[in-house]
């Protein structure tokens, strides 16, 4: 089947499911978060830029050792993003008005209250929890990656160089580590020596940060990113310097991502639900096409079999033809020689 004819195959299928019952896409009724729910603060005039941080979080989660060690400061010269072997990173950013020196921030999933993954994901491999923390469940996941497009933080990645069995990676707040008892604090808030790093429930935090405002003014912006943005995250952020001069977008909103998806994601759990429907009509399709393509190639070497026998047929016959008539030519022409030399008497010399 040619792909414009599948395609075209989905969409029609999409169509009539649509028609026939109208889909729902997840979680378009705003959400505030869990009460109680945890989180962190991440302040970035504390944050000095030492990858303790990164060391904390590779350590705790098992991930591959880096290609450059973490004490290897050189790295920060080029910016960062996370990826499937690094859950963080840090980030330096040099030469932003009215700063002392460079500005650090981390990077890493901030667990939106309404999870933009989670609102994606029609099989529901992402779960936003009450402890606060953005899970992924890896059994249920069917590799589509529409979490990492949903996402405005871009922060899932995928494991490109796992053949077999990839996974989509990302920061989990140590919740595994967590709910086990194995850590009281996420691997990178431990490892912190400036305390620039925060945990707490996220009520808290966002009174800590307040704290702070009061404590030290003219020290930050009077802003706490990650309370509202995009309906507001678990892990928050306080600066010296504008959030977009330290990587943070500034036009996201504050509007839960699945609100701004509901539309175009209304179409998933159709396609999610006639998806067996067309994959077994595809296959029979295909069965149907491949039955009719033996036959048709049996029909064709009998026939060609019939045809070239068939022809060897007229080919011996006029080979036989033509020996017999050679043969009966040879034997008149013998005969008539025969004839000539009795005709002409005996030769000269004979009796």
């Amino acid at each position: 089947m040619l792909r414009r004819q599948f395609l075209g195959l989905l969409g029609a299928t999409a169509a009539c499911a649509a028609l026939g019952k109208p889909a729902q896409a997840a979680g378009t009724k705003h959400f505030a978060g869990y009460p109680g729910s945890n989180g962190v603060l991440f302040d970035a005039t504390r944050c000095i830029g030492c990858r303790r941080c990164e060391a904390g979080c590779n350590q705790v989660n098992g991930l591959p050792a880096p290609d450059r060690p973490f004490d290897d400061l050189s790295v920060l010269d080029q910016k960062r993003r996370t990826n499937a072997k690094s859950y963080t990173v840090v980030n330096r950013y040099d030469n932003i008005p009215g700063a002392a020196g460079p500005v650090y921030r981390k990077t890493q999933c901030n667990h939106c209250l309404e999870p933009a993954c989670a609102s994606a994901c029609f099989v529901a491999a992402f779960t936003k929890t009450p402890q606060g923390a953005v899970t992924w469940d890896e059994t249920v996941c069917v590799g589509c990656r529409y979490c990492m497009i949903a996402c405005p933080f871009e922060i899932p990645t995928y494991e490109y160089n796992e053949p077999l069995t990839p996974r989509v990676m990302k920061c989990t707040m140590c919740y595994p580590q967590i709910t086990s008892g194995k850590l009281r604090v996420p691997g990178c808030v431990g490892a912190c020596p400036t305390e620039a790093l925060v945990y707490g429930s996220r009520a808290e935090l966002l009174q800590v940060a307040r704290e702070r405002f009061h404590a030290h003014p003219g020290r930050y912006i009077n802003q706490i990113y990650g309370e509202r943005e995009m309906g507001g995250t678990n892990w928050l952020y306080i600066s010296g310097v504008p959030f977009r001069e330290i990587g943070l977008r500034e036009d996201l909103g504050v509007t839960p991502a699945p609100e701004l998806t509901s539309g175009a994601l209304a179409a998933v759990p159709i396609v999610a639900s006639v998806w067996p429907v067309l994959l077994l009509g595809i296959y029979a399709v295909s069965k149907a096409r491949d039955r009719v393509a033996k036959e048709e190639t049996k029909a064709a070497v009998a026939a060609a079999v019939a045809k070239a026998q068939a022809e060897a047929q007229t080919k011996l016959a006029k080979t036989k033809a033509d020996a017999e008539a050679q043969m009966k030519t040879a034997i008149e022409r013998e005969v008539k020689k025969a004839l000539e030399e009795a005709a002409q008497g005996p030769t000269e010399g004979g009796e």
